[in-house]
């Protein structure tokens, strides 16, 4: 009896599948290296990239909805001037408007708005 059950553990053993080892192909630098090279070309080289590195978009204002209603207004007020703009572009027009501002002119531009209470999202 004892070497039936030998026997039988020695086959469930053998059946039993080990696991495997993926296998990596390394190819040698060399030939990645002379890859490069023949990509590369003097003229490449030498001129600057035309990419500009992308900037960081952030959105975090409050603003009452007669404000926000301004916007629409001075978007209709572009597209009867022939300009199709986004409200982002007016907002920003309006930052670079205020920024060419001396001190007195912008003192008198922020006067007469009130705070209001941030309006954060509820979370779910």
């Amino acid at each position: 009896m004892a070497t039936k059950k030998a026997e039988a553990t020695a086959k469930k053993i053998a059946t039993t599948k080990t696991p495997t080892v993926e296998k990596r192909v390394v190819k040698p630098v060399a030939k990645q290296v002379a890859k490069k090279l023949v990509n590369t070309t003097p003229e490449s080289a030498t001129k600057p990239s035309k990419k500009k590195p992308k900037t960081k978009v952030v959105r975090d204002f409050s603003m009452p909805q007669a404000e926000y209603q301004k916007i629409t207004e001075i978007k209709e007020a572009c597209l009867k001037a022939g300009l199709r703009v986004k409200k982002s572009v007016v907002l920003r027009a309006g930052l670079k408007a205020l920024g060419e501002m001396n001190g007195a002119q912008l003192k008198h531009a922020m006067t007469g708005f009130g705070k209001i209470r941030a309006a954060r999202p509820k979370k779910p």
